[in-house]
Formats: C-alpha cells, structure tokens, sequence
C-alpha cells in the first residue's frame, strides 16, 4: 500500500492552480502539490473549472492574488492561454500554446508548452527512439501540437498529422514543414506504414466513442500511445495490447509532463 504524506497547508501556503473545462477528470492536483513539499516548498495545487468565456476575467482575478504563483493549463484552454502570456518561450511562441505559466518579477506571466518535450521523454523511457521513425499523429490541438512539434524535431523521419478540423491541421502542418527537420504531411486514421501511432485527442474518454485511430490496421511492431488519463488504459490502447503493441498511456506521458512543469514553477 502507498503511504500519501500530508500536505502542510497554511497561511503562508503558496498557490498554483490547474486550470480546465471540465476539470474533474484530472489527477495531477496532488501529485503536483507533493512534488513541492518533496522539494521543501510550502505550496500546493489547486484544481478550478473555467469556462472559456470567462478565461481571461479568472486570470486577470486570481492575478492580484499575491500568494498566487504558476498556473497550469488543461483542455482546452492551452491556445487561449498564449494570448494572456506577456511572455513566453520560444517553444511557446512557435506553437501560439501553453501549458505552463509562472510569474515574471514584474507580476505578468511567462509561459511553456512541455506537452511534446514530455511525451518524447516517456516514449525513450519505454524503449521507443524516434531516429527514422515514420509516425502518424491523429489531434491538432494544445497538446497535439506540442507533441507534433516535438516528433518533428526529435528525429522522425516523417510526420503524419490528422485531425478532424482541417484547417487547423493544415496550418499545422504548414508550418512545421517550415522547420525542415523532416517530412510533415496530412494523414488519416490509418496508420498503415507507421512504425508511431498517437491519439491526442479526447476521443476514448466518453464510454462508446470509436477509436481515434483504425485499430484493425495496427500491427505488433507499431509503437501505440494515448494522451487520455481517465479511463487510465482506454478502449484503443486495449485494442493495441491485445495485438501485441508496445504502447504509452497518458498517465505515461504525465508523469514525465508535471516533472518538467515544477521544475519550470521552481524557476529552473
């Protein structure tokens, strides 16, 4: 059994809130928050659900909050958040997404997109290397962009991406075909001739969605992943152990995500 150490929590607490629409869905409140005290740091994570629409009024309200230090950013809040950064990493810049933002001395915020950067991390964990690989993609998203941007940099060979919104798939496409680190082209939901097989969308949460990629294409040698947390093995990476497939979950793909995001909130 796991023993769960209490947090210390008091008025001299620092806060840094995770933030989505919905928000219920996610673990890492705690793990975030005991990943501080770990580290000596009397701090703690808090989740709230935020609209869209009221995005921007949230930010600015808990921004006067002096206590108030980092934020994390979930589905699907990680373009707008872009745009409410004063500042952010080049990283951040290229993808116009964010999914990590701490303070500037000024009290303006500074934000990082390590989705991609984390989801390389757990595949070299689990034994996949990207050099020459050919992966396909489904998902153009926050997360989907991040970890788009971090296979085309990483080594692959070619990069297929697809995503229902076509428009936003292509200017996805478009412009990490401009870094010229590899082939970048549209895909499908066949990942026939793939040795790299992702879903980064939220297709698998909700009970009897269809697989976000054609299961009955892979193959044993396909390298399968998922970016979903609940439900902790969803129905296509069943499918893909069933056939054999080495996969990556997106619990996976997390616990490399929340280090880099406190080491961030810790200003290394």
């Amino acid at each position: 059994m796991t023993l769960i150490k209490p947090l210390n929590v008091d008025g001299a607490s620092r806060v840094y809130f995770i933030v989505g629409d919905p928000i219920a869905q996610v673990k890492s409140p705690a793990g975030v928050s005991q990943a501080f005290q770990d580290a000596g740091l009397n701090a703690l994570c808090i989740p709230a659900h935020v609209a869209p629409a009221h995005l921007a009024a949230w930010t600015a309200g808990v921004s006067l909050a002096q206590n108030v230090d980092g934020i994390i950013v979930t589905v699907p809040h990680k373009f707008a958040y872009f745009d409410l950064c004063a500042t952010t990493s080049e990283r951040g810049a290229f993808l116009k997404s964010i999914n990590t933002l701490r303070r500037n001395p000024d009290g303006t915020w500074h934000g990082d997109m390590f989705d991609g950067l984390g989801y390389v991390k757990a595949l070299a964990l689990k034994g996949c290397h990207l050099d020459g690989q050919k992966a396909l993609l489904v998902g153009a998203g926050g997360a989907g962009s991040a970890i788009a941007h971090a296979l085309a940099t990483g080594g692959v060979s070619e990069l297929a991406i697809h995503d229902e919104d076509t428009q936003r798939r292509d200017a996805l496409v478009q412009r990490l075909a401009s870094l010229g680190t590899c082939r970048v082209v549209a895909g499908s939901r066949d990942p026939s001739g793939f040795d790299i097989a992702i879903n980064a969308t939220p297709v698998g949460m909700k009970a009897g969605d269809p697989h976000p990629i054609d299961c009955s294409q892979l193959t044993p040698q396909m390298w399968v992943g998922c970016v979903i947390t609940a439900p902790a093995v969803p129905p296509m990476i069943e499918a893909a152990r069933a056939i054999g497939c080495p996969t990556l979950t997106g619990a996976d793909m997390f616990a490399q995500v929340k280090d880099l995001m406190v080491e961030f909130l810790m200003g290394h």
